[in-house]
């Protein structure tokens, strides 16, 4: 096994660390803490699914940064998301550690970040960067604003997904819903709560759960939904466990794992609807046209029916959820 950067960077002798604490900044559940001293490292994380991975593998994580020592910034794919856990390190740590792969930007926030503080040391493997620094206030204005209005009227924030604008497969999946809707409803994968005001106008709901495993998301939901039927979970859409079956599912089902696409995510949501709907429950969905969900909702459903959609979109109906 190839060693990482970080352990090149070590073992090389060309980083050391200092003592203290250690806060790793949004680390996908694969990345490779081993060179660190477990007992000093602190995972913190957004993105539940990942969160709860940790957790499982014993290490300390929170969704807060402490301070401490040395913070770690593994390079999300969102460049605002990438510059705001900068500002975030710096202002909470000693010495500041940036890791990404070329494909996530790395290479550009390098070079934002070197026009700032000029020369900084630099390892390039594996297709990535790491780089490092003393935390300096040079980056305070890339720190994160609150949540805000934009102009599409709801409140979005950095690193959330469809962020400047509403996802049109969404706008499109709530002007095919129906006039009345089931009692019990829920939204897996909500983001920042954009369906939830369609959904929440029908007749017949009484209480709307929105399970989104980004934090930040479900954050801006918060802002954006405000009716007292709904209720919020920080949660992976695909393990969620409710109280008691749904009524009726809405979901515009993710399909990209970082950059890579990953249609078996969107399947994965689709038999999560059909485990967590009741008998009678039933399922609106749209996904891209050119994802193959069709075979993966007639294994969960019995009844399959595509009733609307674009070029770009289509919108399916399922009832009688298989198990």
């Amino acid at each position: 096994m190839s060693q990482s950067r970080l352990s090149t960077a070590l073992d090389d002798g060309l980083l050391s660390l200092p003592q203290g604490d250690i806060a790793v900044l949004r680390p996908p559940a694969t990345y490779d803490v081993s060179p660190l001293p477990r007992s000093a490292v602190r995972i913190v994380h957004g993105f539940f699914p990942d969160y709860a991975a940790w957790q499982a593998a014993d290490h300390i994580v929170m969704d807060d940064m402490p301070s401490v020592a040395v913070a770690i910034v593994v390079v999300p794919r969102a460049k605002a998301l990438a510059r705001a856990l900068v500002a975030t390190a710096c202002a909470r740590a000693d010495m500041v550690i940036v890791d990404g792969q070329k494909t996530d930007g790395v290479d550009s926030l390098f070079t934002s970040c070197r026009k700032r503080l000029g020369n900084l040391p630099s390892i390039t493997k594996g297709h990535g960067r790491i780089f490092w620094f003393a935390a300096s206030d040079a980056f305070a204005d890339w720190a994160a604003p609150p949540p805000a209005r934009g102009a599409h009227g709801y409140y979005t924030t950095a690193g959330v997904f469809s962020d400047g604008s509403v996802d049109q497969g969404s706008a499109l999946l709530s002007a095919a819903l129906p006039a009345k809707l089931p009692a019990r409803m829920a939204d897996l994968g909500a983001g920042w709560g954009y369906l939830a005001a369609p959904v929440l106008a029908r007749a017949g709901v009484r209480s709307l759960d929105l399970i989104e495993a980004e934090k930040l998301s479900l954050d801006c939901a918060r802002l954006n939904v405000t009716d007292p039927r709904v209720r919020f979970h920080w949660a992976d859409a695909t393990q969620f466990a409710p109280e008691q079956p749904f009524d009726g599912i809405v979901m515009n089902p993710p399909f990209h794992a970082g950059r890579t696409a990953e249609p078996a995510l969107g399947r994965r949501f689709i038999q999560a609807a059909a485990r967590l709907l009741a008998p009678h429950g039933k399922l609106w969905m749209v996904a891209n046209r050119h994802l193959p969900y069709e075979a993966g909702l007639s294994e969960s459903f019995r009844n399959v029916d595509m009733i609307g959609g674009n070029g770009a979109f289509k919108i399916f109906h399922a009832t009688r959820p298989l198990r």
